[in-house]
């Protein structure tokens, strides 16, 4: 059967409380042509398997999530982080650092949630999956510098955080100009194996058609959706085209198949253990 459908999460790290409300997480799910079938926002674990439970293909969905899905060391950064510094420090992505004491854990449960629900977590060590329900962890960071198609050959795009050269009191506009710039290598991806079609849902297409705000909370909407949308796309990058195009980070735990902690990202041959990246 296959895989039919790519389900990217941009999860809120952290769980929220009785008092205090989770930040947004962005959602998104495409079809093996690129469509995007639904896309938006959730609030909360609860909001987000409730979409998922509606927008998952039975026995045929990958769901790639940005945020932490196994944490096993009890202190420091995990192997999978690491090795994102390691590997893509020179286009200036590397990754926070997570254990058992970091208070953030909001995707440790949404893969426990997941797993009792029927879903099976895949560390990707053995390759994309064939099918089922199932659900990995990814990085935006290292599709936006592995996959050529995006056009990043020397950093990052700086839609996140502030560069050093860049004046506080000028960030904000020269955020939302780097994030529209962004927004234009995407729409490239429309012709790309897999494509990725910004314009084929009413709100994908409104980072086509509307720039991006400079107020705070307006842009972390569009950065979250921004980044759920490329999960989904790097999901399908996997199925479809696995090692080839891809590496998994943390593929040397020792911990049995199926189950470490990893990362799974898109690579060129540069990024790769023994190109001189690490």
């Amino acid at each position: 059967m296959g895989i039919e459908r790519f389900i990217g999460i941009d999860l809120a790290w952290a769980q929220g409380g009785a008092r205090v409300k989770p930040n947004e997480t962005g959602v998104a799910a495409l079809d093996g042509r690129g469509v995007v079938i639904d896309c938006g926002w959730t609030s909360g674990l609860e909001e987000t398997m409730s979409w998922l439970a509606k927008t998952a293909v039975d026995g045929s969905t990958l769901t790639f999530v940005d945020a932490p899905l196994v944490v096993d060391n009890p202190a420091g950064q995990r192997l999978c982080e690491r090795e994102v510094g390691q590997r893509y420090g020179r286009w200036k992505v590397s990754a926070n650092s997570t254990n058992q004491n970091s208070p953030r854990r909001a995707g440790v449960l949404l893969r426990e949630l997941l797993q009792d629900s029927g879903w099976a977590y895949d560390d990707g060590r053995g390759g994309p999956p064939t099918g089922g329900l199932v659900v990995s962890e990814c990085y935006p960071y290292t599709a936006l510098v592995g996959a050529w198609e995006l056009g990043y050959d020397q950093e990052r795009p700086t839609y996140k955080r502030r560069p050093t050269r860049v004046p506080t009191a000028q960030w904000r506009a020269v955020r939302a100009e780097e994030c529209d710039k962004l927004i234009s290598h995407m729409v490239g991806l429309a012709t790309a194996d897999p494509p990725l079609l910004l314009s084929s849902h009413p709100i994908s297409r409104r980072l086509l058609d509307e720039p991006s705000p400079q107020r705070a909370v307006d842009y972390k909407h569009r950065e979250d959706l921004i980044d759920a949308l490329l999960c989904a796309w790097t999901a399908a990058l996997w199925y479809r085209h696995g090692l080839e195009r891809c590496q998994v980070l943390g593929a040397d735990s020792l911990v049995p198949p199926g189950c470490a902690p990893t990362i799974i990202a898109p690579a060129r041959p540069e990024q790769r253990r023994g190109s001189g990246a690490s």
